[in-house]
């Protein structure tokens, strides 16, 4: 009697590839699915375009495929990958005409969507989740579109730091770049996005507590009425 073959889904990387060396497709779907959000967020840095990350990632994981037999484990295999996935992006931003920056940065969304999760469980504030799902939207697309006008080298950086929560050596690996670099890089970009955050919010504090509109109308009518009333008495 033959033993059952493990779940790929409880295979390390190293388990993965063996798996797909011997020919298991369904070992190379789940690796894609364990790294997708990953692999798309650093193709995305590199080209601020949805579809073109996209495209990019598809190009990337083929290539992956093909070269897998020969992959010697120099690096960890996240680390390949993402390499393949850099390199694949700058080929297809070389190909559409953009121009290449070389600056990164980062935003941490961990914290917020911890909190996201702890007020889910508050049952005081469940009132409060719809308008508070949609100040933390507008809050993530102004630090999106933040982080996509850094330059690209501190962007991809940012990203794998903060945002993939690499450890430093690790960013250096995957980037093939000094560790001095990394923190050189991160640094700058952290501040680059504060201070194109805080130009923001300059800007919105001075539309603080609007009174235009249906608010005003809503309170002269009110008073008006009461005006009428208290002249009938």
């Amino acid at each position: 009697m033959h033993a059952a073959l493990p779940d790929p889904s409880a295979l390390d990387d190293d388990g993965l590839l063996h798996r797909i060396r011997a020919g298991d497709r369904d070992a190379f779907t789940l690796l894609m699915r364990r790294y997708n959000r990953r692999l798309y967020r650093v193709a995305r840095s590199v080209l601020r375009d949805d579809a073109e990350a996209e495209d990019a990632l598809q190009d990337a994981y083929l290539q992956a495929y093909r070269a897998l037999p020969t992959f010697r484990g120099d690096a960890a295999l996240g680390t390949w990958l993402t390499r393949i996935v850099v390199n694949a992006a700058l080929m297809r931003q070389r190909k559409t005409g953009r121009l290449a920056e070389i600056i990164e940065l980062g935003a941490d969304y961990g914290a917020d969507d911890a909190s996201m999760a702890h007020d889910a469980d508050d049952g005081h504030a469940a009132s409060a989740q719809p308008e508070l799902a949609a100040l933390r939207a507008q809050t993530r697309r102004l630090i999106e579109t933040g982080i996509d006008k850094l330059p690209t080298a501190f962007r991809t950086v940012f990203v794998l730091r903060a945002v993939e929560e690499l450890t430093v050596e690790e960013t250096a690996a995957t980037l093939d770049i000094p560790e001095a670099t990394v923190r050189t890089r991160y640094f700058r970009a952290r501040a680059m996005l504060r201070e194109a955050l805080a130009r923001e919010i300059d800007f919105a504090i001075e539309d603080a507590f609007g009174f235009d509109g249906a608010r005003c109308d809503r309170i002269v009518e009110a008073v008006q009425q009461r005006i009428a009333a208290d002249s009938s008495n």
